[in-house]
């Protein structure tokens, strides 16, 4: 049975750099924004599986840090929290949900609705490129 609730940012950060940035401490996982975020995890038996954090932006919901972890991947689990903080968006009165997406990843946003946008750009060695979803 998966649940999905509000976390503590420090709760994200293991999960954070265990899954996106394996060889970085986990001190570095800590954004400075992170206190003017929400923190949401999915939960399965207890165990937090899953993490996302959502910044508030006028009109706009930015998530980051969309992780699962690789046992869980493919079941649903991202799909189920994407839902979520999208329902999150909507109830926030955002009118754009978008994200700064791992070209790895498009193909899962993409799936679910998001748009890329052709927006493309390196950081840290990681080719991303910004995908978006408008709602309201």
């Amino acid at each position: 049975m998966l649940s999905i609730e509000q976390i503590r940012p420090e709760l994200t950060w293991r999960l954070r750099r265990d899954v996106l940035y394996p060889s970085e401490p986990l001190y570095a996982m800590e954004m400075e924004e992170d206190n003017d975020g929400y923190h949401f995890g999915a939960f399965a038996d207890n165990q937090l599986i899953a993490v996302v954090s959502v910044f508030l932006i006028e009109d706009d919901c930015q998530f980051r840090k969309f992780a699962v972890v690789p046992q869980a991947q493919g079941q649903g689990v991202g799909q189920a929290l994407l839902a979520y903080i999208t329902d999150f968006a909507t109830s926030e009165g955002c009118k754009r949900l978008w994200c700064n997406a791992r070209l790895s990843a498009i193909g899962f946003y993409v799936k679910y609705g998001l748009k890329q946008t052709g927006n493309a750009f390196t950081r840290n060695g990681v080719d991303y490129e910004i995908v978006e979803k408008l709602i309201n």
